[in-house]
């Protein structure tokens, strides 16, 4: 399986409003044609509410 970079993940995030929760980011992730790899990923994020762009990236890579 391919590695998830932190570009592919903000592709697969863009347009999503912030903040933002695991649900809200999978479903706009798959109205993006995500990979799946980026929706596995982010089944995995913890449930709670994420602020911007960052803070999901940082949980996704751990940065």
């Amino acid at each position: 399986m391919a590695r998830l970079s932190p570009v592919d993940l903000q592709k697969a995030l863009s347009g999503a409003d912030y903040p933002s929760d695991r649900e809200k980011l999978m479903e706009r992730a798959k109205r993006n044609h995500a990979p799946k790899e980026v929706t596995e990923e982010l089944s995995h994020l913890q449930k709670k509410t994420y602020e911007n762009p960052a803070e999901v990236s940082k949980a996704v890579f751990g940065e």
